[in-house]
């Protein structure tokens, strides 16, 4: 017979040989599945005709019992699989389902074939054919087997139930089959409310569309898809993100068959919330870090605090603004005038867009009166931030300076505004203004903090600046009321001269200058430059421009004078200065000239080329005990004999001799007078590198 006839005569196996579980597909067609949970347990099937006999045999049976369907069938099964001790009792139990028709299960000890003994689950049910005839049908499957399972799922069901962790199953199509009590609490959605729907229809602020991307993804290769981090909101709270933790898991039947996806959840909120707040606190560090570094680079007032407008955009704002008081300016005590106002100017505006809010803050180095009913006003009056979180149409007056401002402010979209007060040594110096347009977010606690501390250090460096600005000018003026004034030529010789200070960013130098009349006719010529900066130098160089006037009235050869203004020097502070001593004498034609450590001049001839004079370079004054020597050179009408100092020609980029070959390139060529001469040889050679001051002077017999 064939081998299903010897199974009995069952139902049909399909083409694989083994009765497979039928499943209807979307389109009504009949589908075999196996490698399901009957195929886990390996359930039996035996049938048993009212005698006992076995007239039907599956192929689990075989597996379960050990005995082929050829051994099986026509055996009585009693005597076959029970041990005579429990041979009465399976008789009864049979006899009773077949008499009464009730059904029978239970754990019954079965014999192998090969003699060992098993624990069997029975479920037992009377049967009857078209006949009348009576059978007894036996579903049998291995009792361990049976207890493992049902402990496992047992287990799997209380685990998912009572979990916080929120867990979801869904099908191949990614739609919730099943949800638990830990994903509802999540995400603010029933059970019922998600069967049978997709994730973007319950939670479309989630990011469904990448969601569902990695769930095919999983569905397609296997592999999990481990705390994956999700930021939104959900109906549980719409009020504030909240983060999770997704893992995906592809959920297969023990024949490998794809049955859905596994999804678990874990709120990671406080976790999120932590490393957000640690990078804030990074972002914050770096940014004072990098102000440490950009803000303070000079010592510039203005450059500054255009230095500190530009840390804070875009980092902390779309529109800062640094203003300072007026009265810090002028060092006048007070910070409010008695009606309230306060009296500002703006140092520095900057913003990370174009926008209109520019328009609306006050020119930069224009003073301004601020009314008390100003904000700024108030934060430099308490000396305490001011802050408006969510600006609204009645707090704008407050911030701009007129209706017009506020109208701007408006267009422009100012909707947060924060003022902070720089302060120095306990002192209120005005105020950083920051507004924020573009930037969805106000400001917040955060912001506050960072802004003060960006404005705390700012505040060292204006100050600093301030007061720097404030010694230079009195040097400067030192300096200035030392000087001569403009020499006015004298018959058969003209004379032109220069002095520049050094650029903002530097401090005032000790050059000079003298031209000094004799009453014989004859004229000395002097420039110098005392070794450092600031006031010391400016009045180290006011005396040795009084002793150089008095020692020229001596009629004294110009390397004397030196040796006596070197002596004079080592009692000075700064004690080191370079000269240059020059005396024309205009009936011998002729220039005596003296150096002291100094650059030497430049000689240029009526219609020929121009020429460094070779002369005794000499030490500077104020090392002492070094003798100076006197050289004369011959000075005709129309020819001009250059004297300078290093700042003319010493540059941080480039070697002096290649300068100082510049600076005779551009006599060689003549101009008009010479006072042309000093114009162009500034403009030229002087540029953008003014580190240092200048004293420059030019004399030229007449023709």
């Amino acid at each position: 017979m064939g081998e299903s006839d010897a199974y009995g005569s069952g139902p049909r196996t399909d083409k694989d040989g083994e009765a497979g579980a039928a499943a209807t597909g979307k389109d009504g067609d009949i589908r075999a599945v196996t490698g399901g949970l009957l195929d886990m347990l390996g359930v039996a099937a035996v049938v048993l005709d009212a005698e006992g006999r076995i007239v039907l045999w599956s192929p689990q049976a075989e597996q379960l019992f050990g005995y082929s369907a050829t051994e099986a069938l026509g055996q009585y099964a009693a005597r076959l699989f029970v041990a005579e001790d429990h041979l009465a009792r399976v008789l009864n139990l049979f006899d009773e389902v077949m008499r009464t028709g009730e059904s029978w299960s239970g754990v019954f000890p079965v014999r192998h074939k090969n003699g060992e003994s098993r624990l069997l689950e029975f479920r037992n049910v009377r049967l009857f054919d078209d006949l009348g005839d009576v059978y007894a049908l036996g579903l049998v499957t291995d009792q361990e087997m049976l207890r493992q399972l049902e402990r496992d799922l047992a287990l799997s069901v209380r685990l998912v139930e009572q979990s916080p962790i929120g867990v979801a199953v869904m099908d191949t199509e990614l739609r919730y089959m099943a949800v638990n009590p830990g994903l509802e609490r999540v995400n603010g959605v029933s059970a019922e409310a998600c069967i049978g729907r997709r994730l973007g229809e319950i939670l479309p602020s989630v990011g469904a569309e990448v969601l569902e991307g990695l769930m095919r993804q999983v569905l397609a290769t296997g592999d999990p898809v481990l705390d994956h981090e999700v930021v939104g909101r959900t109906p549980a709270d719409l009020t504030a993100d909240h983060a999770w933790s997704l893992s995906l898991y592809r959920l297969e039947a023990a024949g490998g068959r794809i049955l859905g996806l596994a999804v678990s959840v874990i709120d990671v909120t406080d976790r999120h919330r932590a490393a957000l707040e640690a990078e804030r606190a990074r972002h914050r560090l770096a940014l004072v870090a990098d102000a440490s570094v950009r803000i303070g680079t000079t010592l510039d007032l203005e450059q500054t605090a255009r230095e500190l407008a530009a840390v804070a955009v875009p980092e902390l704002a779309d529109v800062a603004a640094v203003d300072v008081l007026e009265t810090v300016l002028r060092e006048r005590p007070g910070r409010v005038l008695t009606d309230g106002t306060a009296m500002f100017r703006a140092l520095a505006v900057a913003s990370a867009h174009p926008t209109l809010a520019l328009q609306a803050a006050d020119p930069p180095g224009q003073p301004a009166r601020y009314g008390a009913d100003r904000l700024v006003t108030r934060c430099v009056t308490t000396g305490r931030p001011v802050h408006i979180a969510r600006v609204a149409a009645h707090d704008l007056p407050s911030i701009a300076r007129d209706a017009e401002a506020a109208a701007l402010l408006a267009r422009a979209g100012v909707h947060s505004y924060l003022a902070v007060p720089l302060i120095a040594r306990g002192e209120v110096l005005g105020a950083l203004d920051l507004k924020r347009a573009h930037t969805s977010l106000p400001f917040g606690e955060d912001d506050i903090l960072l802004a003060c501390e960006l404005a705390a250090r700012a505040a060292v460096c204006i100050d600093n600046a301030r007061w720097y600005r404030q010694q230079r000018d009195i040097a400067l003026t030192l300096q200035r009321s030392m000087l001569p004034e403009p020499p006015a030529s004298r018959a058969g010789l003209d004379i032109a001269s220069r002095y520049q200070p050094a650029g903002a960013a530097s401090e005032v130098g000790g050059d000079w200058f003298d031209v000094i009349h004799l009453h014989d006719g004859r004229t000395a010529l002097v420039v110098g430059d005392v070794m450092g900066s600031g006031i010391n130098a400016a009045a180290t160089m006011g005396r040795l421009r009084t002793a150089t006037q008095t020692l020229t009235r001596l009629a004294l050869d110009p390397a004397e004078v030196l040796h006596h203004l070197d002596e004079i020097t080592t009692d000075l502070e700064p004690n080191l200065a370079t000269c240059l001593y020059a005396v024309y004498d205009p009936v011998r034609a002729e220039c005596c000239l003296a150096n002291a450590g100094h650059l030497p001049p430049v000689l240029v001839p009526d219609g020929g080329p121009p020429w460094l004079l070779d002369l005794p370079r000499g030490a500077p004054l104020g090392v002492g005990g070094v003798p100076f020597r006197s050289v004369t050179v011959d000075l005709a009408p129309g020819d001009r004999l250059v004297l300078y100092t290093d700042g003319l020609v010493e540059s941080r980029l480039i070697d002096i001799d290649t300068r100082l070959d510049a600076l005779l390139r551009l006599l060689d060529t003549p101009d008009p007078s010479l006072e042309d001469t000093c114009e162009r040889l500034l403009r030229l050679l002087r540029g953008a590198d003014d580190h240092d001051d200048v004293a420059l002077l030019i004399a030229s017999p007449s023709r």
